[in-house]
């Protein structure tokens, strides 16, 4: 089966000045279906640059991104978004929120641009995954009332209610405390066990890797090391319970 990613001499340049900055240098990477891999690395080494070519929100200066078969290079506008849409779920560090929704609608907005469901099976749909992360209490309040934890689990919700082929996440666990982020990364390994969602995060957090099943660590644009971990679960995992995510403060 092919790769649902494949990255190929991938090099992303940008212009600072009258310099050049290469972000990536040709870096070749190949995700399977169902993996759940950490892109780790210091800051400024390439990750959300990588995470950003992989999301169809950035184009290569040059190499192959393909996603699900797709090169993205070959793609028009219109099918790159209904890629990013149908097939990709993007968990971004700075929440990119809708300010004028309440953490219902903007859970529920993919699923509205998706089509294809009723009413009813939104509303079930969303009441469910807000219901995991831990935030059914603040069903009706906007952004601006909810701490930078409880955005952050917002941003998580919106991604997963979609149930895509493919999730990927910088930095989820940035803003969370570590009761809520044990949380979110066993709800993650839940869809990963169960749907064989992909997943790929960017991130410094040690209790991510250690969940991780593949570790790839890359600096100043290189991919430095490619390490399979042997995942064992956790005692949530094993007994097929749910930390409760306690509210942020």
């Amino acid at each position: 089966m092919a790769p649902i990613v494949r990255i190929e001499n991938v090099v992303k340049e940008y212009p600072l000045g009258n310099l050049v900055v290469r972000a990536l240098q040709g870096v070749d990477l190949s995700i399977d279906r169902g993996e759940f891999t950490t892109i780790a690395g210091p800051s400024g080494s390439g990750k959300t640059t990588l995470l950003n070519l992989i999301g169809c929100v950035d184009v290569p200066t040059s190499g192959v991104v393909e996603i699900d078969g797709d090169s993205t290079s070959k793609l028009h506008d219109k099918e790159l978004t209904r890629l990013r849409l149908h097939k990709i779920g993007f968990i971004f560090q700075s929440f990119n929120l809708v300010s004028v929704l309440d953490l219902f609608q903007n859970v529920e907005f993919p699923l509205l641009l998706q089509g294809g469901l009723t009413k009813k099976e939104r509303e079930l749909r969303v009441r469910d995954m807000v219901d995991k992360v831990g935030l059914t209490p603040q069903l009706r309040q906007r952004p601006n009332e909810l701490s930078g934890g409880q955005r952050q689990r917002v941003a998580i919700a919106r991604a997963l209610v979609t149930k895509p082929k493919l999730v990927l996440a910088d930095e989820p666990t940035a803003n969370l405390d570590s009761v809520t982020g044990l949380a979110i990364i066993e709800l993650m390994r839940e869809m990963n066990a169960k749907e064989s969602t992909t997943f790929i995060f960017s991130t410094h957090d040690p209790k991510v890797m250690e969940h991780a099943s593949r570790i790839v660590h890359i600096v100043d644009g290189r991919i430095h090391s490619d390490e399979r971990t042997d995942f064992l679960s956790s005692p949530l995992a094993e007994t097929g319970g749910r930390a409760e995510a306690q509210a942020a403060p």
